[in-house]
């Protein structure tokens, strides 16, 4: 678990440098307070009403002069820039037209040509460029005027699309020393908004810099984050996959709402009108889903939710975007009023969200609220922009407002995985703890039960040994004493009883000491008791035994058994068998192991004879082992018992 909570962190780390890469990468060069003065150049403005017809031929005459070339413009005097002077006046620059909240958009209102005149000063020997920081017009062109005429410098058609968002550059041909009049034509619907920056003229080594920096600003690092984002989404959308949490698809939801809000970066705009109806209205409906889901993975983070104000802020963005639909009101401009709802709504989610982390105190809500509150003020400013309220120079810093709102939301992921990860890990803790004790209880346990199991275990062992004592060596001693008492046993039979109570004893006692499951070992010990008494009985004792495998049933009590089975054959052969001769033999048959105890003596006829009681406690002896016990003999040849032990014993 630590391993997942560090790679989730280094990957987070990474997604955030890959977010900052752009800013460091595109190290943008700063405006130089020199590049022409921090004054622009001098215009002057004229206007022209036109018709859409004549707007239609301006722009086939421009494009059929970028085709064909020429040294000058065939076109009317009324689609040429005014001759008289008396219709050129001084415009202080910028020039803008505030957009309404709702305006009417038609052809019947006609077109305005806003000519806007400026002069450049001839005897400079340095190549010289025109500048033009924002415009909102429809597509530009710049006209010089020659000796033959008006000649085309740009015909900005083919960038239409971009221009309003992608600053004017125009490197000037050389200028003779009368100097050059240059003019930028920028058509616009009648009485419709407008916007147009300062009019920069100067060297062009000193504006580039400046156009540079104005690029990357409103181009390239827009598209970076973009792009940036989009990244994120996927990374936040595999999770969702594989984890089905609310935060993370409302993140892959958010950057796919962002990446339909910058769509004129990365697509052509669709050729019909319809097409681009739409096109806008999914670009500007877009902002308004950022926005609603931006907020709704915030409030997740809240121990506090109202539904009714989450459906509400639902509702608010549906309705807009249902209303602003190019299906009805075509004719209705209802951006700025779209985009005045959206900041609204903004607003009142950011407050309830900063409310929130203010009560609450928790670090990852405070800083979603800081940069939710980032977002709403640098909405401000591109809603004013827009709107051509203020900063008419500016250009948009939503994408900037929008990565750092994305970020926040990534350290709040961060936050919440690695507090599941330490709530896991505590748990875990907390599991091992009650674990070890449960361990520590059964340890216990087992070692009383041990000690229980090993006390019944002894007490059994106890119960036995004065069994056998009782039956055997007990009985013995009593009979014993009975007859010396009534004067029927001699001194010699007495001594021969103690005899054998002492080899009993000696049995029981070689029993309980431990020969590792060793039967030839437990033999081995009987010799040695056995060995004197046979010597004193006449008896030589051949030693065969070969090595056998550990028996691993054989305890004392089977010990025990095999101890008394092989004693009471060897006092057969002393008391009945008249042998000179004993042999003791062993032999392993794979699965099972063979005791044979031989001699030489007189041997006896076994249909002829009764089992006594000897012979039956031998068999069930053997019958207790799960071996069995066989006993070959003839008269004049001498007798064989053989003990067959398994050497793996069913139990």
């Amino acid at each position: 678990m630590l391993e997942l909570g560090l790679i989730w962190r280094r990957g987070l780390l990474l997604l955030a440098l890959l977010a900052c890469a752009p800013l460091q990468a595109q190290r943008l060069p700063q405006p130089s307070t020199r590049a022409g003065g921090d004054d622009a150049a001098p215009a002057e403005l004229a206007t022209t009403a036109w018709t859409r017809d004549q707007l239609d031929a301006w722009w086939a005459a421009l494009r059929h002069h970028t085709v064909v070339g020429g040294d000058h413009l065939d076109l009317p005097p009324e689609l040429l820039p005014p001759a008289d002077e008396a219709a050129w006046k001084p415009v202080a620059m910028p020039d803008v037209r505030s957009r309404p909240g709702a305006a009417m958009v038609s052809d019947a209102r006609g077109y305005e040509m806003r000519w806007y005149r400026l002069h450049v000063p001839g005897g400079r020997d340095e190549a010289m460029a025109l500048y033009l920081p924002r415009l909102v017009t429809l597509s530009a062109a710049v006209l010089a005027r020659t000796d033959k005429g008006w000649q085309a410098l740009l015909d900005n058609q083919h960038a239409e699309r971009e221009q309003w968002v992608q600053p004017l550059w125009l490197p000037l041909p050389g200028i003779g020393p009368q100097g050059l009049d240059v003019v930028v034509a920028l058509p616009v619907p009648a009485g419709s908004y407008h916007a147009v920056s300062r009019i920069w003229i100067a060297p062009r080594d000193q504006l580039e810099r400046r156009w540079l920096w104005r690029v990357r600003a409103q181009n390239g690092l827009p598209q970076a984050v973009s792009l940036t984002l989009a990244v994120l989404g996927m990374f936040a959308l595999t999770l969702w996959l594989r984890r089905p949490e609310a935060i993370y698809g409302l993140f892959a939801l958010g950057t796919a709402a962002w990446m339909v809000r910058n769509l004129h970066y990365y697509v052509s705009l669709p050729a019909s009108p319809a097409g681009q109806d739409w096109f806008w209205w999914a670009t500007h409906a877009s902002m308004g889903w950022v926005m609603l889901t931006a907020l709704l993975f915030a409030l997740r983070f809240a121990s506090r939710r109202i539904l009714w104000l989450e459906w509400a802020l639902i509702a608010s963005v549906t309705l807009v975007s249902l209303l602003s639909m190019p299906l009805w009101l075509r004719q209705l401009d209802m951006v700025v009023m779209q985009y005045t709802v959206t900041a609204g709504v903004a607003a009142i989610g950011t407050a309830w969200v900063s409310f929130l982390a203010w009560r609450e105190r928790r670090t990852e809500l405070r800083i979603m609220a800081v940069a939710l509150i980032f977002g709403v003020v640098l909405g401000g400013h591109d809603l004013a922009v827009l709107a051509g309220w203020a900063w008419p120079e500016h250009f948009f810093l939503m994408p900037f407002a929008t990565l750092a709102v994305m970020l926040s939301f990534l350290h709040a992921v961060q936050r919440r995985y690695v507090g599941a990860v330490e709530q896991v890990q505590a748990e875990n803790s907390q599991l091992q703890e009650d674990l070890d004790e449960q361990v520590s209880v059964l340890h216990a346990q087992n070692a009383q039960l041990r000690e229980a199991e090993r006390q019944q275990a002894l007490l059994l062992e106890r119960q036995r040994i004065m069994a056998d004592m009782h039956d055997g060596l007990g009985s013995s001693l009593l009979s014993a004493l009975v007859a010396m008492e009534q004067g029927s046993m001699s001194h010699e039979q007495c001594v021969e009883v103690l005899r054998e109570c002492v080899d009993d004893l000696r049995l029981v006692i070689d029993s309980l000491e431990p020969v590792g499951h060793d039967l030839v070992s437990l033999l081995a010990t009987m010799r040695y008791r056995l060995g004197k008494r046979l010597q004193i009985g006449g008896l030589k004792l051949d030693w065969d035994v070969q090595d056998l495998p550990p028996l691993a049933w054989l305890e004392p009590p089977d010990a025990l058994h095999v101890l008394r089975l092989m004693q009471e054959a060897l006092n057969n052969v002393l008391k009945h068998a008249q042998a000179s001769r004993v042999r003791m033999v062993t032999r392993h048959h794979g699965s099972y192991v063979e005791i044979r105890v031989e001699d030489d003596g007189a041997g006896f006829d076994l249909q002829s004879i009764q089992h006594g009681r000897g012979l039956k406690s031998q068999i069930k002896r053997a019958q207790r082992l799960g071996g069995k016990l066989r006993i070959d003999s003839q008269p004049g040849m001498g007798t064989r018992l053989s003990l067959r032990l398994p050497v793996e014993r069913k139990e």
